[in-house]
């Protein structure tokens, strides 16, 4: 725990005066009918420079997806509102009679948005060109961020790592690694169905039909797996229970990125009418800056990202993880200006992407005059266990945000209290509603919130809140209420 002291330095360093307000009666209440203690609750609420109540703020707290809202701020500034990822097909061989006499290159540059529509665009764009046969290797490069596969090796982070909230994104993260999966039962059958469509890639189950809740088919869910023959086909393999009379759609990631990419790859390339003799392999480390050109090639395909606004908006919404540590990540390898929309982040930086990102926010945020004192980012999206930043702390970039050049994108990407992203069911009818934006917070132990409040007076507030206790779940009432007591508020 930080020192009694702290908040002093912490409010100091914002140029705000120390607060001595407590919680509102209507937050108490609620966290003691819900068991929680006080002390398990940090808040602080910002009018301008003036503390309308702050309590533990000084407090570093586990703050779940509000961690994305550093990310977002930090990425938002140091890379700009024209930023782009992109992605490029690149080869440093010749076109001869309708063959590439060598190998195709699929570079990544952080392109949020490749798909697999965006890759069957770029093939067609090669077969436009009369290229019909590539007589080399599919070469994948993720040398951008470091390392180039952060995936392997790396824990998961609870018990379903398959879901889409779990994927670990790389540099060229095509599809977001997964597949789109549609369960449905009869009392006595259960039928599958797979996309993307995959080259010698099937889907079975020895999932067993139970009578049960549709709503609740997760309960009898158990993690899948993929078998690889020795002719090299491949099998997806659901295990666990499923309701009778039941249908459900959701996405996985069980595949290995280089298997996805390859049959994603020779799939939409034979539909189009292509052919590829040799393999897909990993681009090897060059030792060159990863964002220096590949010596001796050529583009010859390319696809640009939506610009940064729009993917923020998708990030806070939605709270989406990957989108989140993709930006995190883009921190780290890219500015605003040069190759890929972007240029080499300007500074002295270790080899490891994430080392760098953090270097990048602690920076901006000691620019901001924001004490760093026991803040710990690990990935950005604020899916960890060990990330953690005091109330005080968030807010002050919240504040920051409010002088920023680009309030008005940062603004615009956070959820609006009753109409949209997580946010859309909760305060309906409360003053707050359709004025308030807030970014949610949930892990099995955190409810957090934290965005900006009007409140009677339409006088905009920052408001930040984090309940870290075994009984969080009960919470979410208690830092509604606050919002609710800042949107009354008119002293």
């Amino acid at each position: 725990m930080l020192r009694p002291v702290l908040i002093a330095a912490l409010l100091a360093g914002l140029g705000l005066s120390t607060a001595h307000a407590q919680l509102p009666e209507s937050v108490s209440v609620l966290l003691r009918s819900a068991n929680i203690p006080e002390d398990a609750m940090g808040a602080i609420v910002l009018r301008g420079n003036t503390v309308v109540m702050s309590h533990g703020a000084e407090r570093s707290m586990q703050p779940a997806s509000t961690m994305k809202l550093v990310t977002t701020a930090v990425g938002l500034e140091q890379l700009g509102p024209t930023f782009r990822g992109r992605t490029e097909l690149r080869t440093s061989a010749d076109v001869i009679n309708g063959v590439l006499k060598g190998d195709l290159i699929l570079r990544g540059g952080a392109d949020t948005d490749f798909n697999a529509d965006v890759l069957e665009h770029m093939l067609q764009t090669l077969r436009n060109q009369g290229i019909v046969k590539i007589k080399g290797d599919l070469i994948l490069d993720r040398q951008l961020f470091q390392p180039a596969r952060p995936d392997i090796g790396a824990p998961p982070f609870d018990e379903s790592a398959e879901f889409r909230y779990n994927v670990i994104p790389d540099a060229l993260l095509l599809n977001t690694n997964l597949l789109d999966i549609e369960l449905s039962s009869t009392t006595q059958q259960l039928n599958l169905l797979m996309l993307p469509a995959l080259e010698n890639v099937t889907i079975s189950s020895d999932m067993t039909l139970v009578k049960g809740n549709c709503a609740r088919w997760e309960d009898g869910w158990r993690p899948p797996e993929y078998r690889r023959d020795v002719s090299g086909r491949l099998q997806v393999v659901l295990h666990g229970t499923f309701p009778q009379n039941c249908r459900k759609a959701f996405s996985i990631n069980v595949l290995d990125r280089t298997d996805y990419a390859d049959r994603l790859f020779r799939t939409t390339w034979k539909r189009l009418g292509g052919s590829i003799t040799g393999s897909v392999r990993e681009a090897p480390p060059t030792g060159l800056p990863p964002t220096a050109e590949p010596v001796g090639t050529r583009m010859l395909a390319d696809h640009v990202a939506r610009a940064l606004p729009e993917v923020l908006r998708d990030i806070n919404k939605s709270s989406d993880n990957t989108l989140a540590r993709t930006l995190f990540l883009s921190i780290g390898s890219l500015q605003s200006d040069g190759w890929l929309g972007s240029r080499p982040a300007a500074m002295t930086a270790p080899e490891d992407t994430a080392t760098r990102s953090r270097q990048v926010i602690q920076d901006w945020m000691r620019r901001h005059n924001i004490n760093t004192e026991n803040m710990l980012i690990d990935n950005g999206s604020g899916l960890s266990r060990t990330g953690r930043i005091a109330p005080a702390q968030l807010a002050g970039v919240l504040q920051a945000m409010q002088q920023s050049v680009w309030a008005p994108e940062f603004q615009s990407s956070l959820p609006i209290v009753a109409l949209d992203g997580t946010m859309r069911k909760r305060l309906l009818g409360s003053p707050a509603a359709a004025r308030a934006r807030i970014k949610t917070g949930t892990l099995k132990n955190v409810v957090a919130i934290a965005g900006y409040v009007p409140d009677a007076n339409n006088q905009q507030c920052v408001v930040v809140a984090m309940i870290n206790s075994d009984l969080a779940g009960n919470g979410r009432a208690a830092v509604d209420a606050l919002i609710e007591w800042v949107a009354r508020r008119s002293d």
